[in-house]
């Protein structure tokens, strides 16, 4: 889910950190709730009162959520719970510390077949590209990354998660996560 909330001006103010105050209006984490939300003024009842829709409300969450996952990933790579790369990545699957799996929506599939975290251990992501992993990783572009358990773990794959619903990629697979909703 989503908050939203009326900003001083009247306007619509995505919450993705769910920290600003006043009455929050939720919506599901995807596309086409949030496209059908705008379309159906649903803003505006929620708020119970005229409120102005931002244009380009849906790419600027989704703008949003990238960079969360970015910032967030970043974070935990240097507290020492995310790889990045092929061999790091196969080497934590193999001794069974990953508990999340990333890997780059514009990857091979072929590349990206040979990494898999063992069914019920964990969730797979593959909602970023390869240069908004990188962002994370401090390199030009990241095909695979893996993350150990960890509070900014959780918080990872709830960000990833969300950010999958929006971008309609429902491949965040593993316990729980059939949905792609958080």
């Amino acid at each position: 889910m989503i908050r939203f909330v009326v900003g001083p001006d009247g306007g619509i103010v995505p919450d993705l950190a769910g920290k600003l105050p006043g009455r929050g209006i939720w919506v599901t984490a995807r596309r086409e709730a949030l496209e059908l939300a705008v379309k159906k003024r649903a803003f505006a009842r929620g708020a119970k009162r005229q409120v102005a829709v931002p244009e380009g409300l849906v790419e600027t969450v989704e703008a949003g959520l990238c960079r969360r996952v970015t910032d967030l990933l970043s974070l935990a790579r240097k507290a020492g719970l995310a790889v990045a790369g092929y061999e790091k990545v196969r080497g934590m699957l193999q001794a069974g510390e990953a508990v999340a799996l990333l890997q780059a929506a514009d990857g091979s599939e072929r590349g990206k077949s040979k990494l898999r975290l063992p069914a019920e251990e964990g969730v797979s992501f593959d909602c970023l590209t390869a240069q908004e992993m990188g962002l994370s990783f401090g390199r030009d572009h990241v095909i695979h990354a893996a993350l150990c358990a960890g509070g900014l773990t959780t918080r990872v794959v709830e960000e990833a998660t969300r950010l999958s619903g929006l971008r309609g990629k429902i491949g965040a697979t593993g316990p729980g996560k059939d949905d792609g909703i958080a």
